[in-house]
């Protein structure tokens, strides 16, 4: 029998001005156990999938499937049993890391031998930005641009030295609906200040001045103007964390999720201090992955 255990770590996108750029893998994971067998079955472990699996509806099953197909095999049967620490519409990176789940299963059954460079460039074209995609990929922070549609080029760093304390609410957004809200044209001058502010952030992560990489991520000016209508608590949740030591708080992704970037040293008294002043939200204490997607034959 032959079976493996695929692990894919979830992501935050954005981190403010990095607008479909930036991505950070984050110790929050889907967890595959795949084993081959005559019939297809897949079985969600936890409450964070669906209740009633159509199989031809999953989305795994189908990157899977269009994987194969595009190498030129069929994906033979399997049975897939699931658990996810993602829950679905939050700004989370669960479609991505769904997306380079299935990209892994037809690696596996098929023994398509992908390289890494492979699976970005796959991921990435699926979900039509890099950001999410190359984060659960590669884990730690990535830094992306689509050359093509086809092609991923990403900048990777994985020594992250401060921690993540993320806020889930009771509701969802989908990335359509956050979409909607964008107007369709900025002003030059405002654009090239956008652009500015995403340098800077990226500049600030790379050479690990967190205090300022703090500063930008506050500084967005191409979605979360826009976008904080959509989030009750945003303003609130930002002034409250920074008040209370973060160096600085952004929605992560289309949201509605946000994400506090937060000194090592104040990281469980901050989350206990954010959980008190926010209890309407799950508050999670989170790290960076520095592994990204991981499998294990068994």
């Amino acid at each position: 029998m032959s079976k493996w255990r695929i692990i894919v770590p979830g992501s935050t996108a954005n981190l403010g001005p990095g607008f479909d750029s930036i991505g950070l893998g984050l110790a929050l994971y889907l967890t595959l156990d795949v084993t081959l067998q005559d019939q297809w079955e897949i079985i969600h472990l936890d409450q964070n999938g669906p209740t009633d699996v159509i199989l031809e509806e999953h989305l795994i099953y189908q990157i899977a499937t269009r994987t194969a197909q595009q190498y030129g095999h069929e994906l033979p049967a399997c049975r897939i049993e699931m658990a996810s620490e993602l829950p679905l519409a939050r700004g989370l990176g669960s479609s991505a890391a769904a997306i380079v789940a299935g990209i892994e299963v037809a690696n596996q059954l098929c023994n398509l031998q992908l390289t890494l460079q492979d699976k970005l460039n796959l991921s990435s074209a699926i979900e039509g930005h890099p950001d999410n995609a190359t984060a659960s990929v590669l884990g730690g922070l990535t830094i992306s641009s689509m050359p093509t549609i086809q092609t991923t080029d990403t900048i990777h760093l994985t020594d992250i030295n401060a921690a993540f304390v993320i806020y889930i609410p009771n509701f969802e957004l989908k990335t359509a609906d956050a979409r909607a809200v964008l107007p369709n044209k900025l002003d030059r001058t405002y654009s090239v200040e956008a652009s500015a502010h995403a340098n800077m952030l990226a500049a600030s992560l790379l050479i690990k001045d967190y205090e300022r990489a703090g500063y930008y991520m506050e500084s967005d000016l191409l979605h979360e103007p826009f976008r904080a209508q959509l989030i009750p608590h945003f303003t609130a949740l930002k002034e409250y964390a920074k008040q209370s030591g973060a160096y600085g708080t952004a929605l992560s992704g289309a949201g509605p999720t946000m994400i506090s970037l937060v000194p090592h040293t104040i990281a469980e008294s901050f989350t206990t201090q954010m959980q008190q002043a926010f209890p309407q939200l799950r508050v999670i204490l989170t790290k960076a992955d520095e592994h990204g997607i991981r499998v294990n034959q068994q």
